[in-house]
């Protein structure tokens, strides 16, 4: 026998959820441009696939992001994702072997112990292929019911597992985990009932059968159990695609299309909707998220996302996020969630063009850098004129592009979503800065840094001015003295978690003092609250941002905070009660001593 009625539940969801899978799929893929098309086409049988499904096998199934976060936390997704594919994967082969067929029904492995249920078969020694096969499929059956266990636990008590807070379920989303939370219990019973009918089973099926049969009448109950079980599983699947586990089989594709080149763009497109519906509503994202840590409401990515997916995007949420990338060093699937913001701002903003033609050319001769310190160094004289003076020290070439009145780089323009105009305003620094005929660009902002090295493509070495002050004390043109102090440097947004900037201004830091680090630092660093990109937070929210920052920074008690952002400088020094700096400053030798501190006051600038 290999047939039975109550297969049909099963069936029929797993045949709904690959129909919906293949209309999705394919009008994803069939919406992209011809770029990505032909990135698929190279990508799909080049070894870049075997480094896409090591990525699937390390994050999708043993979700090692995870576990680096919290071990608890790891080994619960670990367990039913890894466990369940297991699961499949032995029970397929399980079946083939005993049916002596490559090809089996779909339904068959999954309720092989149903058609096949003889005691030499069942048998849980290992002294045979199938008593080694029942071990194998009690013990993944062990691990996913162990990690359901941890799933109750959590509800409970989500800080063991490194969560503040969990994430709130739609209607699909409580249908789809409760029958999840259904499946494997219920196949436990209808197995153990099995085993107990036929004395067979593994060695956790077969001694609860045992144990059910001496006061149950497992041969009445087991038909129904095998019943509920096929019911449960058709209902997740027909489910798993309008709920949170839709992000199971997505983002599986995700992978293999970043590992193919195919990225999402500034502009919302089949791609970015991946990512959306990528997402695991996991709740990593909830602590992480600075604004709503002071403001409880639905700007973090998890319900951003979900918005998006449901087609109910808030203008005001949209604007209501930092763009401080700390929830993507969270992610454990990676999702740009600045770019799916900021796409979606476009989409919100009117697109309006301008003309920037009135802004003086520069031209003069070629220097070997070209300076420019923007809006924000300008709103902080010392840090311009600490890059200048050791500019001078080195006896570097430059020319300061924006010394007597500074344009701006247009990134701010892009961080609204105003695309047009940031464009516009981009061409006419580009021919702005060629005309200095330099092949380096030094920059005091992080925020210009940024959008030099990624949107102005005009073949000019882009450095931060803590890259280049390294370069230049490297080639020993700058000679740098320890000052005994203590420090802590801060690592700002744009610079580090954006552009990947760690290294240097620590490396400097070290020859100057003696550096300590923050309770959050480096990919984890905290904003400092005065992102530009958030134009919905209040001054008084941004300074409880900026006051949880300055304590995590602070708690291994630094004489000074150093930091390589002007925005992040001017922000700090209204609330710190210690001296702000930025590494120019601090390198200048002008502005700290240890013996003689300068007035906290000084660095409110």
């Amino acid at each position: 026998m290999s047939f039975d009625f109550f297969v049909l539940p099963f069936f029929l969801g797993l045949l709904a959820l690959l129909a919906m899978l293949g209309v999705r799929y394919g009008r994803w893929i069939k919406g992209m441009d011809a770029a990505d098309k032909a990135l698929i086409r190279d990508g799909i049988w080049s070894a870049r696939s075997l480094g896409a499904l090591k990525e699937v096998f390390m994050e999708s199934l043993l979700h090692r992001k995870m576990f680096k976060r919290n071990i608890l936390l790891g080994y619960m997704h670990m367990s039913f994702a890894f466990g369940w594919f297991m699961l499949i994967l032995t029970g397929n082969i399980e079946s083939r072997i005993y049916s002596k067929v490559h090809v089996n029904p779909p339904y068959y492995p999954i309720f092989l112990k149903f058609f096949v249920h003889d005691k030499r078969v069942m048998t849980f020694e290992l002294t045979s292929v199938p008593g080694v096969f029942r071990f194998l499929m009690d013990l993944f059956l062990a691990l996913i019911l162990s990690g359901l266990v941890l799933a109750f636990i959590k509800r409970a008590y989500s800080n063991w597992f490194g969560l503040k807070r969990t994430t709130h379920h739609t209607l699909f989303d409580r249908m789809a985990i409760t029958t999840l939370w259904l499946v494997f219990p219920l196949r436990l019973l209808a197995e153990s009932f099995t085993a107990g009918q036929y004395l067979g089973g593994g060695f956790l099926t077969n001694h609860l059968g045992m144990f059910f049969a001496r006061f149950l009448p497992v041969e009445h109950l087991s038909y129904p159990a095998w019943w509920a079980y096929s019911i449960a599983l058709g209902i997740f699947f027909v489910t798993l695609p309008y709920s949170r586990f839709m992000h199971i089989p997505t983002e599986v594709l995700l992978i293999f299309l970043r590992h193919w080149g195919v990225k999402a763009k500034k502009e919302f497109n089949n791609v970015s909707e991946i990512e959306v519906y990528s997402c695991p509503r996991c709740g990593v994202c909830l602590d992480t998220c600075q604004v709503f840590a002071v403001k409880q409401n639905g700007t973090p990515p998890v319900y951003y996302l979900r918005s998006i997916r449901e087609n109910k995007i808030s203008e005001e949420v949209t604007y209501d996020c930092l763009l401080c990338g700390r929830c993507e060093a969270f992610c454990p699937v990676g999702i740009d969630n600045n770019l799916l913001r900021q796409s979606q701002r476009i989409k919100l903003m009117s697109q309006v063009d301008g003309s920037y033609g009135y802004l003086p050319a520069i031209n003069g001769q070629a220097a070997e850098v070209a300076y420019f310190a923007g809006c924000m160094t300008h709103l902080t004289p010392q840090i311009w004129r600490a890059v200048v003076t050791l500019f001078d020290q080195a006896g570097v070439r430059y020319r300061f592009v924006d010394k007597d009145g500074t344009v701006c780089c247009g990134r701010p323009l892009m961080m609204a979503g105003n695309v047009t105009r940031a464009r516009q305003l981009i061409n006419h620094n580009k021919e702005t800065i060629r005309n200095t005929a330099c092949t380096t660009l030094v920059t005091s902002c992080p925020i210009c840094y940024k959008i030099f090295r990624e949107e102005y493509d005009f073949g000019i070495e882009v450095l931060h001015h803590s890259q280049y002050l390294l370069r230049l004390q490297q080639e020993d043109r700058l000679t740098l003295s320890h000052s005994g102090m203590t420090v802590v440097y801060h690592d700002p947004c744009e610079l580090g978690r954006g552009s990947g900037v760690y290294d240097e201004p620590r490396q400097l830091l070290r020859q100057i003092a003696t550096l300590t680090e923050g309770a959050d630092s480096r990919e984890e660093a905290l904003c400092c609250g005065g992102s530009l990109g958030n134009t919905e937070i209040s001054n008084t929210q941004r300074d409880e941002i900026t006051v949880r920052t300055l304590n995590s920074l602070l708690v291994n008690h630094p004489e000074a905070i150093i930091t390589a952002c002007p925005l992040c400088k001017k922000t700090f020094a209204k609330q710190a009660e210690v001296p702000v700096m930025d590494i120019a400053e601090m390198l200048a030798g002008k502005k700290i001593l240890r013996d003689t501190m300068f007035d906290v006051r000084f660095s409110k600038f």
